[in-house]
């Protein structure tokens, strides 16, 4: 599509743009800093925690008793370098009261191994945040792997992985342009898709190790890693 053609779109586009602070995808972030607040002294993790973009999340959170930043490369704002993967490996059971992860789980070979990993070092009755994509742009290549629509978090968040989800929207709304003629696309542009998803799940018992397993190691699928940008200076 030519860029003069682009520019005339989200012209006219720009009387129907929402304020984006209103937008509910953010409030469930909201929420979860909310319920931070009304604990006391609480442990958190932060999973992707590398300052990459000039948007750091420690600050939001200045009553909690330890706030640990992990992410696969070290940098600003990380200090525990490993892989989400192997969670468990890193930090004992049942240590944190709260787990967040922004734009992260895209990035993961095996989300659902994660969520497990998560649920070991989490405490019963701890809550996790979790905000991704259903709709965006393919990213930090080789390890853009993941879209998440709003039912699929069913697949992640159950009695099975430990959980139960307390809130879950998307939001950031998009619309979408065929550019090929192939006619079952064209009609997309009349189609609104959502760039963000949010998620707060609590944990209410250990995953059932009895049923669930995934002992695949992800040098046993790809030889690559997620590229190490470097942080802002």
């Amino acid at each position: 599509m030519n860029t003069w053609f682009v520019r005339i779109l989200n012209f006219l586009h720009r009387p129907l743009r929402k304020n984006a602070a209103d937008d509910p995808y953010h409030r469930v972030l909201s929420d979860f800093i909310s319920l931070a607040s009304s604990m006391s002294s609480p442990e958190i993790l932060e999973i992707g925690s590398r300052n990459v973009s000039g948007t750091t999340r420690r600050h939001l959170f200045p009553g909690c008793g330890e706030y640990v930043g992990f992410d696969i490369h070290p940098g600003d704002g990380v200090d525990v370098v490993g892989d989400a993967h192997k969670l468990s490996s890193y930090f004992s059971s049942n240590r944190f009261d709260l787990v967040l992860s922004v734009s992260v789980f895209e990035h993961l070979l095996f989300p659902w191994k994660v969520v497990m990993e998560m649920n070991r070092v989490m405490k019963p009755g701890a809550f996790v945040y979790l905000s991704t994509h259903p709709a965006w742009p393919t990213h930090e290549l080789p390890w853009d792997f993941w879209r998440f629509q709003h039912n699929g978090f069913h697949a992640l968040f159950n009695s099975y992985t430990g959980f139960e989800i307390v809130s879950l929207i998307e939001g950031l709304p998009c619309r979408p342009y065929s550019l090929v003629n192939d006619p079952p696309t064209i009609p997309v542009c009349f189609h609104t898709l959502n760039q963000g998803i949010a998620v707060i799940a609590k944990k209410t018992n250990d995953y059932r190790e009895d049923l669930l397993r995934w002992d695949i190691n992800i040098s046993d699928v790809v030889n690559t890693i997620y590229p190490n940008n470097k942080s802002p200076s």
